[in-house]
């Protein structure tokens, strides 16, 4: 059972789940929805969403992953490719279910939109060279997912996370044969945007927030990210081989807590903002024994 199990968790990538949890979150506070009890239910709808495009991928990708990366869970025969079809169904029923429950109609919608994205990315786009869209797609809406009815107001805090997707996406296409240094520069230049956007002081948020102790600790957390995310994507940028792309994607996956705690922060959400920053260096541990990538 324990050897299933292991199967699983590195079918969906298990450890990275907790990048996921910060998203509706992040919406929730920049819609003014954190008070609400139901909210704090969405990042299981979040967390079920992402298991379920992790094992649709390695089901999409199972032939190529055979020539590729053998050690996988499908092509090395320790999940069959029914099987993570039934986990990829069966784990975006339960998150379109649990944002429904919790959100009710308009939350419903945005899940089942997110699910169809999900979808869409993995078994159409992922090979075409829109895919880094359509994975920012994915991450601004799970942000949105957590706005309920007031998306507007939550649009620039998925568009943060929706840039600094799309520059992790678009170096992660060279994990196996090495990017170059113009798709290096491009996740730079994303991640310095995602940077700046959560540092900067939100009209929005409550007046205790403002020029005190949320913008410091927005800043903070937005300083810790670019300088993290920047240094890996750096040595990709003067290093482009596959090796450094590994790097650079892994910890640009990882560092999606900090940016969600700064844009928290920047809401005025500090606690929050650091309770969520503790599972960075949990995501980097557990990421040692099950590959986020």
């Amino acid at each position: 059972m324990s050897g299933k199990l292991r199967a699983l968790a590195r079918l969906v990538r298990l450890p990275a789940a907790l990048t996921v949890i910060g998203d509706s979150l992040t919406g929730a506070a920049a819609a003014g929805r954190l008070h609400e009890p139901r909210t704090w239910a969405l990042p299981a709808a979040s967390v079920c969403l992402y298991w379920a495009g992790m094992a649709l991928n390695d089901y999409a990708d199972r032939d190529l992953d055979a020539v590729e990366r053998p050690e996988r869970p499908i092509p090395s025969g320790a999940v069959s490719p029914g099987g993570a079809l039934a986990a990829a169904t069966g784990l975006t029923a339960a998150g379109v279910g649990v944002a429904a429950l919790v959100g009710g109609r308009r939350t419903a919608l945005v899940a089942t939109t997110l699910a169809a994205t999900v979808w869409a990315y993995d078994l159409v786009l992922k090979p075409t060279p829109l895919a880094p869209v359509g994975m920012a797609v994915n991450r601004g809406l799970d942000v949105l997912l957590g706005a309920g009815g007031n998306t507007r107001a939550a649009v620039l805090p998925a568009v943060a996370m929706a840039v600094h997707t799309f520059g992790v996406t678009s170096l992660s296409r060279g994990e196996v044969h090495g990017t170059s240094p113009e798709t290096a520069a491009g996740a730079l230049a994303c991640t310095l945007a995602g940077a700046t956007v959560a540092a900067y002081p939100a009209r929005t948020a409550p007046a205790t927030a403002r020029g005190s102790v949320g913008e410091v600790v927005a800043g903070a957390f937005a300083g810790s990210f670019a300088a993290t995310v920047g240094l890996a994507q750096g040595r990709a940028l003067s290093e482009p081989s596959a090796e450094r792309a590994r790097e650079a994607t892994g910890v640009g996956i990882r560092a999606m807590i900090p940016l969600q705690a700064a844009l928290l922060s920047r809401y005025g959400a500090v606690g929050t903002a650091c309770a969520l920053a503790v599972g960075a260096p949990v995501a980097a541990k557990a990421s040692k024994a099950v590959s986020v990538t």
